[in-house]
């Protein structure tokens, strides 16, 4: 079943439920997903789904942080409950030491040294650990493979 079946199914299994926290935050990310075959003229895969649930889960995450900072723990919490919801979505994420090893590896292939190429060794990175990692802690390893 792809990760789109996947993602409908749970979706209809919400509607059962009555669960509209779930079922709101499944129909949001069906737009989304809906959006960009429409856009593009193309039919998702899984690899695509995968970026727009990360691209949503970031998103989620500035939310948090911004409502956080002006007070409003109510819709910190609505929007934490999204990304529990969106997370799950996600494949397994390699941790901080696999992305590490991962990074360095790639920076070797490429030769890269110094900040300088910093935007070849992502470009590469990208293409390779998209989906599977979280970028941010991507680019911090990224930038301490280079300067070290």
């Amino acid at each position: 079943m792809s990760l789109k079946e996947q993602i409908t199914e749970d979706m209809k299994a919400a509607m059962r439920a009555k669960d509209s926290e779930k079922l709101g935050t499944i129909r949001l990310l069906q737009a989304a997903m809906k959006q960009r075959e429409v856009d593009e003229r193309i039919t998702l895969d899984d690899a695509a789904v995968v970026a727009i649930v990360d691209k949503l889960i970031k998103q989620r995450k500035d939310s948090i942080a911004a409502f956080e900072q002006a007070g409003r723990q109510d819709l910190a919490d609505k929007e934490a409950s999204e990304l529990v919801v969106l997370q799950a979505y996600l494949p397994a994420r390699l941790s901080a030491d696999e992305v590490s090893a991962e990074v360095k590896a790639i920076v070797a292939e490429l030769g890269a040294s110094g900040p300088g190429d910093m935007g070849k060794v992502m470009g590469a990175v990208k293409t390779r650990l998209a989906g599977k990692a979280d970028m941010g802690l991507v680019s911090a390893a990224v930038k301490a493979a280079l300067a070290g």
